[in-house]
């Protein structure tokens, strides 16, 4: 089978036991970094030497083919750098694939930046949306999070330290400035922080430089009560600020729960298309 096992996120005292039998008796181990698990297996004590096979986002799709033909005969343990495997790290192809052909696949469940930074953020957990990490250009970036901007599930994201201020002004342009959020930074380690407030209030506190590992946490649009003219008005409005009308009208849809449909085809409509 696959087994994709979960390995700390910081502290190596979050490593199970039952992820530590795993790479104890394990014959092959697919690896985000070899060096990185050979490194993890080390400061665990695990004597064990396995077979390691490199399998990272430029490879994944040429060994992942290999890797669930082995599995059919032999167990294959996936495991990324921190965290869960497929979750913003390799992984999902080879799942894909094994699913598709019959293979079991089967987890150690374990540390998880997006479950630890959503638990301690204070920030709604009913309901969320994990979107990963931002596009790294600040046009793409502003285009996602307008289409996101009335999503009113609380949302998760991954960011580079170096990026972390830019994503958090775009984030205040897009959602408002009052937006609560949160900026959870080195979770499990040392220096761990939860840095709580709205988003024009972490963009400021960012703009100094932060180092680590970053979840941004961000609450979600409250539920607004629109009519369809005034939603119509809404997405002419942002138009006219510069939005693509298929990027408004999806936010607006959002925000409001009228058909995305709908109110692109009224906005072409009103325009004379």
């Amino acid at each position: 089978m696959i087994l994709l096992a979960a390995t700390p996120i910081g502290n190596l005292g979050d490593a199970s036991l039952r992820l530590r039998q795993t790479l104890e008796e394990a014959a092959v181990v697919a690896a985000e970094d070899t060096r990185h698990t050979i490194q993890l297996m080390r400061l665990l004590g695990i004597e064990n030497r396995p077979e390691l096979v490199a399998l990272h986002d430029h490879n994944e799709h040429e060994r992942a083919a290999t890797l669930v033909e082995r599995a059919a005969t032999e167990d294959i343990v996936l495991v990324s750098d921190a965290g869960m495997p497929t979750v913003s790290d390799p992984g999902f192809r080879v799942v894909q694939l094994a699913a598709e052909r019959g293979v079991p696949v089967s987890a150690i469940p374990g540390p998880s930046a997006v479950i630890t930074a959503l638990a301690v953020a204070g920030l709604p957990t009913d309901r969320f949306a994990f979107e990963g990490f931002l596009p790294r250009k600040s046009g793409e970036r502003g285009r996602a999070l307008a289409a996101l901007a009335g999503e009113q599930r609380t949302l998760v994201f991954f960011e580079a330290p170096t990026r972390l201020a830019a994503a958090l002004e775009d984030l205040a342009a897009a959602f408002g400035p009052g937006r609560p959020a949160a900026v959870c930074r080195e979770l499990t380690k040392l220096h761990e922080e939860v840095r709580r407030g709205t988003l024009e209030e972490l963009a400021a506190w960012a703009a100094d430089g932060v180092r680590g590992e970053i979840v941004v946490v961000v609450g979600g649009a409250p539920a607004v009560e629109a009519s369809p003219e005034s939603a119509l008005a809404e997405v002419q409005q942002r138009v006219t600020e510069g939005e693509r009308l298929k990027d408004a009208t999806r936010a607006v849809a959002a925000a409001t729960g009228l058909s995305a449909r709908e109110l692109y085809a009224a906005a072409l409509t009103a325009r004379g298309a």
